[in-house]
């Protein structure tokens, strides 16, 4: 007598899924759902718009940030200058753009650096033997033990008093980045990489000794594979967060550079020369200064609500 087929209940009926969701879109999903992270992106989504399109489009920009016109000086918001003028007569919407475009660049460019950076050093600890991990993390807790700010401030004044070939002395050798930006970015990245070192060593090497890659090698993965395929992607996760809070960072310390006369050169305007530069007309034109003061703080904690959201998205102990 042949038996009947036992009927077995649908995935959906135990609340399961019925398609596996990656690591990346869980992390998306749970990104989405994180409300102070989506305003936070959203404010640094339109603010890049914003600084791009007042440098393309007339009726947005309405001035060049340059320009001078020394008897509308010191004006206060009006229609023909919506956040007023500077002490040349400078319009401060237009420059307050451009600051908000220039200092965006740094933060981008700078991580950008401290990226390949900590990556490949982290990475050469990790996986190139004891030796050669006690002698790269012995240069690191050097680096690590030396101020940040003199570190920076004294790695700028070596970029602007030699004659690099690349970056130059504020001739813009770079599409996009006259030679000033390109000092303080370099400035900045190579002062910033040592926490993503540190962070990248200690997570290959935890996943070193993980099973996955166990399988890998005794399947006959090659080294590189083993790096690139399956230890370097579920490495990015924790450098992403740690990039994305170095953002405002950078922002932060290139308006400190500029405050102390190491930043950006006029009249290329950051954020950071802006401050500095209406600091001494604070009581007749406060607007020079509180608008890119308070632009500098939207900008730092726009980015922190979304280094928070990104940090809880990429946690493996928040999935639910």
């Amino acid at each position: 007598m042949a038996s009947e087929p036992i009927a077995l209940p649908a995935f959906e009926e135990f609340g399961l899924p019925v398609r596996h969701r990656g690591l990346w879109r869980q992390a998306f999903d749970r990104l989405v759902r994180n409300r102070l992270a989506m305003v936070g992106l959203a404010i640094v989504v339109t603010m890049a718009v914003l600084s791009v399109l007042t440098a393309t489009v007339d009726a947005v920009g309405r001035y060049e940030p340059s320009a001078q016109a020394v008897r509308e000086a010191h004006q206060g918001p009006s229609a023909a200058h919506w956040l007023g003028t500077d002490n040349l007569g400078r319009d401060n919407w237009a420059r307050v753009w451009e600051g908000v475009r220039i200092s965006l660049r740094i933060g981008l460019g700078t991580q950008v650096l401290v990226a390949f950076i900590g990556i490949a050093v982290g990475a050469a600890a990790a996986l190139g033997g004891r030796f050669l991990d006690n002698l790269i993390m012995r240069f690191v807790d050097v680096a690590y033990a030396f101020p940040d700010l003199l570190a920076i401030v004294l790695m700028r004044a070596v970029l602007s008093q030699r004659p690099w070939p690349i970056i130059g002395n504020g001739d813009p050798q770079i599409p996009g980045l006259p030679g000033t930006i390109l000092q303080v970015i370099l400035a900045i990245g190579l002062v910033s990489w040592v926490t993503t070192a540190r962070l990248v060593r200690g997570q290959m090497l935890s996943l070193k000794a993980s099973d996955f890659v166990t399988a890998a090698r005794a399947l006959g993965a090659s080294t590189p594979r083993i790096v690139f395929v399956h230890m370097l992607p579920n490495t990015l996760g924790p450098v992403i967060v740690v990039l994305t809070f170095g953002i405002p960072l950078a922002i932060y310390a290139e308006a400190v550079l500029a405050l102390i006369g190491f930043g950006v050169e006029p009249p290329t305007a950051s954020l950071g020369t802006l401050v500095f530069a209406g600091y001494s007309y604070f009581r007749s034109n406060p607007w020079m200064i509180s608008v890119p003061a308070a632009t500098i703080a939207i900008l730092m904690l726009s980015f922190t609500f979304l280094g928070d959201g990104l940090r809880d998205a990429l946690d493996p102990r928040g999935r639910r």
